[in-house]
């Protein structure tokens, strides 16, 4: 294992140390949350703490059932407790660039859900400003050419995500567009004017909803509270 997947292991166990008993969870989607997920599990069979997961990604759902977490739906439940999810880049303010994985709808939906967001990060995530890593935006698949030459009047040059030479289907059947913007100012301003374009499904802008963030560098884990 390396280094920084040893990070991400510290920073998922403790994440999962802020799960108690009864609580309805949001897991979110990514490395870091693999070992957050296991972490859960363990916790599940050494403590028997009782809790119910939603996931944000079909693999999570997998990462779920194979650690024995137990999963619910939102036909089930309408609030949640907290939820976990690692983010691509964090500014000072807290505000997230999210999308990397592709699940940015459910984990934008799962966040909102939630009384408390909690991220959890390695150091390399941490930005004075976000931009640096493109945004991803998912968006409709009809006329996608149209709505990525909207989005280019904002200020970035779009690229469709691809895989395996096709277009990337996200979970919900839509693409991404990751959108270079190297330096964003104003992202809750940002995300209104790309919410306004036809057939943007969602951004990976996730303003005012983090809590909590918490840090793996190479001293140890820190908490972080808004």
């Amino acid at each position: 294992m390396n280094t920084q997947e040893q990070l991400k292991k510290a920073v998922g166990e403790k994440a999962a140390s802020f799960v108690q008993d009864g609580m309805k969870v949001g897991l979110g989607s990514g490395s870091t949350v693999y070992w957050l997920v296991h972490a859960l599990g363990e916790r599940i069979k050494e403590e028997g703490i009782q809790i119910e997961g939603i996931p944000s990604s079909i693999q999570t759902g997998a990462w779920a059932k194979e650690f024995g977490v137990p999963l619910t739906n939102f036909a089930e439940t309408k609030e949640l407790d907290i939820t976990i999810d690692g983010a691509d880049e964090v500014d000072p303010d807290f505000q997230l660039i999210k999308g990397g994985g592709a699940a940015l709808f459910r984990e934008k939906i799962i966040a909102q859900a939630a009384e408390k967001l909690l991220i959890i990060v390695d150091e390399s995530k941490m930005v004075n400003y976000l931009g640096a890593y493109a945004l991803p935006v998912e968006i409709l698949p009809f006329a996608w050419e149209r709505t990525v030459h909207e989005i280019k009047k904002l200020g970035c040059e779009p690229e469709l995500r691809m895989k395996d030479g096709e277009p990337l289907v996200t979970d919900n059947g839509n693409f991404i567009a990751d959108c270079p913007f190297e330096k964003i100012e104003d992202p809750a301003d940002l995300d209104r004017k790309l919410q306004a374009i036809a057939g943007v499904v969602e951004t990976g802008l996730f303003i005012n909803m983090a809590d909590t963030v918490i840090i793996g560098n190479s001293e140890g884990v820190t908490v972080k509270n808004k």
